[in-house]
């Protein structure tokens, strides 16, 4: 297990639900860790819904201040040094979407680097209409490497049209995330599934890891 677990991808690659389910996968195991989110793009599906459930499992939370409310302004506190500062932790990182998004990560990216002890992970999404092929998977993933200056090392398969997903569409999407990682010469690590979806595809697919989704609130919305 890497000390820092980062995810990334383009909108709607569904990275945000991934980073919350992993890091209560790591607390799980007994890892002492902090989720950071440093997705300046989007102020509304975030992280920070699911703020309460990674307290309670002993996660320390790291945001901007304005997450989850009408203001969306790209500041993000001076806590997201405590990467680089405390060794001991264990951080996922929940990067924001393409290369607008990894700007924030530049500013980290040397002292990951340098200590060498790090997963930047790419979640793609085979469903989502920029990344539905390998040429587009591959732009964003350089949109993102040129923002960031922190190499890929492995690829998340995350394909899924929300509630309408199925055991077929996860085989269709891995089928393609495997086109994906030859060309970015990296492995798959996981296939992301619903939960109830494991039963259909764990002799299908490899690697595969449940996820329970996040509950999303729409800030600022009438009532």
């Amino acid at each position: 297990m890497k000390r820092v677990i980062l995810f990334a991808g383009h909108y709607g690659s569904g990275k945000t639900n991934i980073a919350v389910n992993y890091a209560l996968h790591m607390a799980k195991a007994g890892l002492p860790t902090a989720f950071l989110d440093i997705d300046i793009v989007n102020p509304y599906y975030r992280a920070k819904d699911s703020e309460e459930l990674l307290a309670q499992n002993g996660i320390e939370f790291i945001s901007s201040e304005y997450a989850n409310s009408n203001v969306d302004v790209p500041a993000l506190p001076d806590e997201i040094y405590a990467v680089l500062d405390r060794p001991e932790q264990y951080y996922v990182l929940d990067v924001g979407g393409d290369d607008r998004g990894a700007l924030a990560l530049g500013r980290l990216s040397p002292g990951i680097a340098e200590e060498n002890n790090f997963e930047m992970l790419f979640v793609y999404n085979a469903s989502r209409p920029l990344t539905s092929d390998t040429e587009g998977a591959l732009e964003v993933a350089d949109e993102i490497l040129a923002a960031c200056h922190l190499p890929f090392t492995g690829i998340v398969n995350n394909t899924n049209i929300g509630k309408e997903t199925t055991a077929e569409t996860v085989i269709a999407g891995y089928e393609k995330a495997k086109a994906v990682a030859d060309a970015m010469g990296l492995p798959i690590v996981m296939n992301t599934v619903r939960a109830d979806l494991v039963p259909a595809l764990e002799e299908k697919i490899p690697d595969l890891f449940p996820l329970t989704l996040q509950n999303k609130r729409l800030y600022g919305a009438q009532s």
